[in-house]
């Protein structure tokens, strides 16, 4: 069972550190690729919480998001795979901030071409998240006295 788990924590963090390793090699001097998508997306963002709250949002620089998320999923990857729960919680903020940001599919029709695959993404990440929570409370129902008592009675037998 354990190395079962091993061999899926691995694959489901290679999704994050993957994509953290590519949008690292493309960052370059003003962040890449994913800065070029992201600037609207946080206009748009702005734009419709002022419009909603009245907050206005200072400048914000897409370059250190950018950089940021690339921190949150390579580390939480990392420490995902060897069973940490901080990394589960790093990943899991990682995929609350972004994906409202970056599969806005409720900024457009359901008739438009670009919905149907908003909205896939959304809900996939939106299952990443719930696959988190899962890990994460498997981790926290364990009781750590438990682990210490199997472990000692191993060693007497």
């Amino acid at each position: 069972m354990g190395f079962m788990s091993f061999v899926g924590r691995v694959l489901f963090a290679s999704i994050f550190i993957l994509s953290a390793r590519q949008m690292f090699t493309e960052f370059g001097v003003d962040g890449g690729p994913a800065a070029k998508e992201l600037i609207p997306k946080v206009d748009l963002a702005k734009k419709h919480i002022y419009s909603q709250l009245h907050v206005n949002f200072p400048d914000i620089e897409v370059r250190q998001l950018v950089a940021a998320a690339i921190a949150l999923k390579g580390l939480g990857g990392i420490l995902f795979v060897f069973g940490h729960g901080f990394g589960a919680f790093l990943l899991g903020a990682y995929l609350l901030v972004s994906t409202p940001l970056l599969y806005d599919f409720y900024n457009y029709g359901p008739n438009e071409p670009q919905y149907s695959a908003l909205l896939s993404d959304f809900v996939q990440c939106v299952a990443q998240f719930g696959a988190l929570l899962f890990f994460w409370g498997m981790k926290q129902s364990i009781p750590k006295r438990q682990l210490k008592k199997k472990a000692l009675k191993s060693k007497a037998a």
